[in-house]
């Protein structure tokens, strides 16, 4: 099983309410998948609790699904026919026996009708009131409730639909000032969500918003806010019980974003003092009372300088839950499950410290290099790191395929240690360590965001990554190239050997003449590596890279590693051959080399002229036509993929000379979609 953890998840101590019990829950539905949904299972199992997943079409195959006790299949591939249909779901806890349903987070975890649906079937619901989702779950109502017990909030107003819906929003966001924020007022994780720095862009954004916000939350509701570029994003974890007790678990930093999600989250703050971490937990405690709020949720806020200004409140666990887990030594979903089942929380503020400081990254298949674009595939290798203080929540195994139905989370990955500088190193070092291969990944780029300077001074604003401009990906040290392809060589000498039917006595390179030594080439991205060995009379290898010498010996090799000298210096490598695919983990991290053929193959001449589809999904809208002339970056159409809208815009001047898809075309990764020609 991939998720991992070293940390250890405990209760807090000191029991200071009685509890008067209540009905306890023994099988346990997750309306979920990926990494959250393995999540809750690994808790609910150790709380003695069976479990049943729910799964698309797509993700039968999926490790979440074979850790439940059992799983029933929802039929369906999208959203909306799968995780996002309440029907469906109620009736397969009917199916299944199940006496209660944890949401998780995003798809129904904050739909107040779905926990009301859970309710009237007689099934506990893991999760706070269907009234305080409604009262506070909806971000427009929750900022006007704000305003009545003095919380401060940013000016917000919501875009209505209507014949006038356009001039009110082309009024309002001219009263608030550019840029603004279009967010969806339902649902969080970054979708429904465009900054728009001028007019011009302000309905096209809206509609895109609203189309996003649907397709995740079935609300396309979006309003217009604030958009303070350099601040920090900041919240509070909650935590009550249905006696009236509830306490704060202290802050999270979520900063660093990208398409306005969270990528990097750490607890505590390194921008939040007792002061400010006092004055915010009384307000996050007070918005939360004001509708009776029980069970895990989070308060949300902007924070510039020593102002703060409440943005939201998330009526369920959160995407970074496991960071304050680990300062906390609390296990937050045990903590759910308990409240759920009647019982009252056993410590008070008093109770609760931090210990340490913990950081989370969100490994994820997108391509830093191309504008954080999903990057749907299959994971080949999947080997977590293994470390003190580290933890892994990850819904991928070896094989896995991350598709273009869903989010392109892989996995999360959590260090925790006495201080902000050890937890950052250690994490650091768990992502380079950890073998993810034969999919496009954001790996590099978390390392690289990590090692700043502007991380470890705890300068963590939410314009971190334009600031910063972090590496997308790492570069090789020309030592790490020739130790890969040589690692890789005399791997495959000895697969060769090992597989020989014939004269496998004979020594592997062995020559009775003067013969040209063995000779292989690979490509390592735009670079061609020449490998060359002959055997020496210690029982070594004479070996060059690109014409550098090097001698070389094995120690040790096994079907999965090779242990090798070089120069003197010794590492083991491991290597994953897959025919022409070989893939590597050295000590330097991640490598693909591909075996070039012996001879030449005839080049194929490269296709231009078009506009290819950057990934498998589904044509929404087009909105040109054939012989259309356009201007650089207009729209030309939008292409729905992984619960995100990505436009296909002109890269010149040009004409449309033929549109290839049509709306409602699903389309292949590479698809051709418009044929242009650039004007002379």
């Amino acid at each position: 099983m991939a998720n991992v953890n070293n940390m250890g998840v405990a209760g807090a101590s000191t029991a200071s309410v009685a509890s008067p019990g209540g009905r306890p829950i023994r099988r346990l539905l997750v309306a979920n998948r990926g990494e959250i949904a393995r999540r809750i299972m690994r808790t609910a199992h150790s709380m003695g609790i069976s479990t049943v997943a729910i799964y698309a079409d797509s993700d039968a195959d999926a490790p979440f699904v074979s850790d439940a006790d059992c799983a029933m299949a929802l039929k369906g591939r999208t959203s909306a026919e799968t995780y996002l249909d309440i029907d469906k779901v109620i009736a397969a806890c009917q199916l299944s026996g199940a006496d209660a349903v944890h949401p998780g987070y995003g798809f129904l975890s904050e739909n107040a009708n779905f926990a009301q649906a859970v309710i009237d079937a007689g099934i506990t619901w893991v999760g706070p009131s269907p009234a305080a989702i409604r009262g506070i779950g909806d971000k427009l109502a929750a900022k006007r409730l704000m305003q009545t017990i003095k919380v401060p909030t940013l000016d917000a107003h919501e875009i209505h639909t209507g014949p006038d819906a356009d001039a009110q929003a082309i009024a309002a966001a001219a009263k608030i000032g550019y840029p603004v924020l279009i967010k969806a007022a339902a649902g969080g994780g970054g979708r429904g969500m465009r900054v728009v720095e001028e007019p011009a862009g302000l309905l096209d954004a809206i509609g895109s918003a609203r189309r996003e916000a649907t397709s995740s939350f079935k609300d396309g509701t979006v309003f217009l806010e604030r958009w303070l570029s350099k601040s920090r994003h900041v919240e509070i974890q909650l935590l009550g019980d249905q006696h009236g007790n509830l306490v704060h678990l202290f802050e999270r930093e979520c900063s660093i974003q990208r398409r306005h999600q969270k990528i990097i989250e750490e607890a505590p703050s390194p921008a939040v003092d007792a002061s400010l971490r006092e004055r915010m937990g009384q307000a996050a405690l007070t918005a939360a009372r004001a509708i009776g709020y029980y069970s895990a949720g989070t308060a949300e806020f902007l924070v510039s300088g020593r102002e703060f200004f409440f943005l939201e409140v998330n009526t369920r666990l959160q995407v970074e839950h496991p960071v304050t887990e680990a300062i906390t030594g609390l296990d937050l979903v045990r903590e759910q499950i308990l409240v759920a089942e009647g019982e009252a929380l056993t410590f008070t503020q008093a109770d609760l410290g931090i210990n340490g400081y913990a950081i989370e990254a969100r490994l994820c298949a997108e391509d830093p290099s191309n504008n954080f674009l999903p990057a749907p595939g299959t994971v080949d290798v999947w080997v977590p790191s293994q470390g003190v203080g580290l933890r892994y929540d990850s819904g991928v195994e070896s094989g896995s395929i991350i598709g273009v139905e869903f989010d392109p989370m892989i996995a999360k990955v959590i260090a925790h240690g006495p201080t902000r500088r050890e937890a950052a190193a250690r994490l650091a070092r768990a992502l380079e360590m950890t073998r993810i291969q034969g999919i496009t990944h954001n790996r590099d780029f978390l390392v690289a965001c990590l090692r700043s300077k502007e991380f470890l001074a705890g300068d963590t604003t939410t314009d971190f990554i334009e600031r910063v401009s972090p590496a997308a990906t790492r570069a090789q040290a020309e030592s790490e190239l020739d130790m890969a392809a040589m690692a890789t060589a005399l791997f495959s000498r000895a697969q060769r050997l090992a597989g020989a039917r014939v004269q496998k006595t004979i020594l592997g390179g062995f020559r009775n003449s003067h013969m040209p030594a063995e000779l292989i080439r690979y490509q390592v991205g735009s670079e061609t590596l020449a490998v060359s060995y002959r055997n020496t009379r210690d029982g070594g290898f004479a070996m060059e890279v690109n014409g550098r010498s090097h001698l070389a010996k094995v120690h040790g090799i096994s079907d999965r590693n090779i242990d090798l000298e070089v120069d003197s210096l010794r590492n083991t490598v491991a290597v994953t051959s897959m025919t022409e695919r070989h893939l590597i983990h050295g000590p330097g991290g991640d490598l693909e080399l591909r075996e070039l053929p012996r001879y030449p193959m005839p080049e194929r001449a490269g296709f231009r002229g078009g506009m290819l589809a950057p990934m498998p999904g589904k044509v929404l809208s087009i909105s040109v036509a054939e012989g259309a002339m356009v201007e650089p970056g207009q729209l030309l159409l939008i292409l729905e993929a992984m619960k995100m809208e990505h436009r296909i815009t002109a890269p010149a001047a040009g004409t449309v000379k033929g549109l290839k898809v049509s709306e409602g075309e699903q389309v292949a990764n590479g698809a051709l979609l418009v044929v242009f020609e650039e004007s002379k």
